[in-house]
C-alpha cells in the first residue's frame, strides 16, 4: 500500500529560530481533505498540520505533498530536504509554489501550479506507473463540477476549532495588483454547483459541527449565484463565516441574504484610509471615504466585520497611520488586522516595483508582511516599520480589545462572533507582545 503524507508547514517566530506552535488550529484549511478525497482508496493518507502536530519522520511515506502560503514555504523547504534524504519524493503546491515555482528547484521533485483537480490525479498515476514525477503539473480547471466530499475525517482527531471548511467558488472578479489570487486566477471566478456545496455543508453538520467556514476568496463575485446559495444555506440552520468584497454592503439584497442564511462573520480587505493608495493598486472600485459607513451597515445587519489593512501604500504618511488608528477606534472594529504592503513575487505589484527600482531587496524570506521591503513614496521604510509596530501595540492593548469586542454594544445581537473576536484579539495580543508574526489562527 503506497503512502502519502500531506504537510502544512508552520513558520518561524520573530527570532527566526523557533517555530510557531499553537494548542489549537481554529480555522483548518480545505486543500488537504480535498486531496485526500481525490487519492485512490488503496493509498494510505496522513495529514500533518505542523502548527499543532509534530511531523513524524519515522513514518516513511512514498510521496510527501507540502502546501504552503506565503512565508511558511521556507519552513516547507526544510521539511522537503529531510524527507528527500529519507528517500521520499516531494511535491509542492499552494500560492507561493504556483507563483514562484523556481524557488523550489533544489528541494522539490515536482510542483503543482494552481488547481489540483486534474494535476494531482495525474501526478499519482505517474508515480504508480513508475514514470517518476514531472517537474511541473499545470492543468488549470474550467469547471468545479464533480469535486468529491472532502476527507474531513482526517481532521477530526486533531486539535481544531468548531468550524470545518467548505468552498463554493475560487478566484475573484477583481484584479488588484498586490493580490496572489488575481495573479493566479486572472480575473476569473469559478463557482461550484450549489447542490455540491450543500452536500459538503450537510456532511459537516452530520459530523456534529454547527458552524462552517466558507473559504472562498470573494463569495459575491457572482451576485445572483450568491443569492441562490444563501437561500439554500438558510434551510440548513447553521452559522458560517467567510470573506468577500465590502461591496456586499452596497447591495441590501446581498447583505440581508447573507444575514438570513446564518452568516455571522465576514472579512474584508479595505486596505487603507487613503484613496490614492487604493487607486494605485487597481482597487478604484472601492471608495475609502465610504468604508466606515459600509462596515456599520454590515455590523447593523448582525454580521461581525473583520478587516485587513496595509501600510506603505502610495499616499500613506505618518498622519494616515494616525488616521487609521482613529478609524479603528471610532468604528470599534472587532477584528482589525494590519500588514505592511508586500509585493509578492509573481504579482503585478512585484513586477512594477522591481522595474521602477522600489524594492529594497529580493530576500523572499523577509517578505513576511510585517516588515517593509520596498521604498514607500511618503514615509521612510524604517519609520514605517516603527509606526506599524506601535499601532499594533495600541490596537491590541487589553483596553482596546475589551472595548472593541466584549464591551461592544453589538455583542448582544451576535454573541458568538464577538466572543470569538475577543479570543482572536488575545491571540494577536500575545504574539505582538513577543514580536511574532501572528498569521495563524
Amino acid at each position: 500500500m503506497p503512502r502519502l503524507l500531506l504537510i502544512q508547514p508552520s513558520q518561524y517566530r520573530g527570532d527566526g529560530h523557533t517555530l510557531v506552535k499553537q494548542r489549537r488550529l481554529h480555522l483548518p484549511g480545505l486543500v488537504f481533505p480535498l486531496l485526500a478525497a481525490m487519492t485512490p482508496p488503496h493509498w494510505e493518507v496522513k495529514i500533518a498540520l505542523e502548527v499543532i502536530d509534530q511531523i513524524d519522520y519515522t513514518w516513511r511515506p512514498d510521496l510527501v505533498g507540502i502546501g504552503a502560503m506565503g512565508h511558511s514555504i521556507f519552513r516547507g523547504m526544510e521539511i522537503a530536504r529531510e524527507f528527500r534524504a529519507l528517500g521520499a519524493l516531494v511535491f509542492f503546491g499552494g500560492s507561493m509554489a504556483s507563483l514562484v515555482p523556481e524557488l523550489l528547484a533544489d528541494v522539490a521533485d515536482s510542483v503543482v501550479i494552481g488547481d489540483a483537480e486534474i494535476a494531482f490525479p495525474q501526478l499519482l498515476r505517474d508515480f504508480e506507473a513508475g514514470k517518476g514525477l514531472q517537474p511541473v503539473y499545470h492543468f488549470p480547471v474550467e469547471t468545479l463540477e464533480g469535486i468529491p466530499v472532502p476527507r474531513y475525517d482526517l481532521l477530526l482527531d486533531k486539535r481544531i476549532g468548531d468550524m470545518l471548511p467548505v468552498q463554493a467558488g475560487r478566484g475573484c472578479n477583481h484584479n488588484c495588483t498586490f493580490c496572489s489570487i488575481a495573479a493566479i486566477y486572472k480575473h476569473r471566478y469559478l463557482s461550484r454547483p450549489i447542490d455540491d456545496v450543500l452536500r459538503d455543508i450537510t456532511e459537516v453538520r452530520a459530523l456534529g459541527f454547527k458552524k462552517f467556514l466558507l473559504i472562498d476568496d470573494n463569495i459575491i463575485s457572482t451576485p445572483e449565484y450568491f443569492l441562490e446559495l444563501c437561500e439554500a444555506i438558510a434551510s440548513l440552520k447553521m452559522t458560517w463565516a467567510s470573506q468577500c468584497s465590502i461591496s456586499i454592503a452596497r447591495d441590501k439584497r446581498l447583505l440581508q441574504a447573507a444575514a438570513r442564511s446564518g452568516c455571522r462573520i465576514l472579512s474584508f480587505g479595505i486596505e487603507t484610509v487613503q484613496q490614492e493608495g487604493l487607486d494605485a493598486l487597481k482597487k478604484q472600485w472601492m471608495r475609502a471615504a465610504e468604508n466606515e459607513a459600509l462596515l456599520t451597515k454590515v455590523a447593523d445587519a448582525g454580521i461581525l466585520p473583520s478587516t485587513e489593512m496595509m501600510f506603505g501604500l502610495d499616499g500613506d504618511t505618518e498622519e494616515s497611520i494616525d488616521e487609521t488608528l482613529q478609524f479603528v477606534t471610532r468604528a470599534r472594529l472587532p477584528i482589525p488586522r494590519f500588514y505592511i504592503l508586500t509585493p509578492i513575487p509573481g504579482t503585478e505589484l512585484f513586477d512594477q516595483y522591481r522595474h521602477t527600482g522600489r524594492l529594497l531587496h529580493e530576500d523572499f524570506q523577509r517578505y513576511t508582511g510585517y516588515q517593509c521591503v520596498h521604498e514607500p513614496h511618503n514615509i521612510p521604510s524604517a519609520l514605517l516599520n516603527d509606526r506599524y509596530n506601535r499601532l499594533n501595540e495600541t490596537v491590541y492593548s487589553l483596553p482596546s480589545i475589551f472595548r472593541r469586542t466584549l464591551c461592544n454594544p453589538r455583542i448582544l445581537r451576535n454573541p458568538w462572533a464577538y466572543t470569538f473576536a475577543f479570543f482572536v484579539n488575545l491571540h494577536y495580543h500575545k504574539h505582538i507582545r513577543r514580536h511574532d508574526i501572528p498569521v495563524v489562527f
